[in-house]
């Protein structure tokens, strides 16, 4: 049974997909902990373009909102964590440091191509946590 779940967000379609089998895994004892993070190379538009950092904070936590309604209709402990930094590695680090029992993160859908010049997160993120991680399409 997992106790800690992290539940890596976005504000897209394919994180409240993720979210949606967190539902399904997580058991009544399991906090699942949402982590949203701050991308650096987005961050600099957003801050340029928030009246403070409390509207950017707010905006933050509106991406997130439908991942959070899913977890609340469900009746599932969560917690949401935002973090600074490039995704994949702060996902990983965190994971780790934390000892988090398991990592859901969705996919954006790369194809082969894409995914050999860009890399994706959720493939950065599977292959250096050290615990179980699913990756939701």
């Amino acid at each position: 049974m997992y106790q800690h779940i992290l539940l890596a967000v976005d504000g897209s379609e394919n994180a409240v997909r993720a979210a949606k089998e967190a539902v399904k895994i997580a058991s009544e004892a399991s906090l699942i902990e949402m982590v949203y993070v701050a991308d650096f190379e987005k961050a600099k538009t957003e801050v340029l373009h928030a009246k403070s950092s409390e509207s950017l904070m707010l905006e933050r936590k509106r991406k997130v909102l439908p991942i959070e309604e899913v977890l609340r209709s469900a009746g599932k402990q969560f917690k949401l964590t935002i973090l600074h930094g490039t995704p994949g590695p702060e996902i990983v680090k965190y994971s780790n440091e934390k000892k988090v029992d398991l990592v859901i993160i969705g996919s954006r859908g790369l194809n082969s191509l894409q995914e050999m010049v860009l890399g994706s997160v959720s493939h950065k993120v599977m292959k250096r946590v050290q615990c179980p991680a699913l990756i939701v399409k």
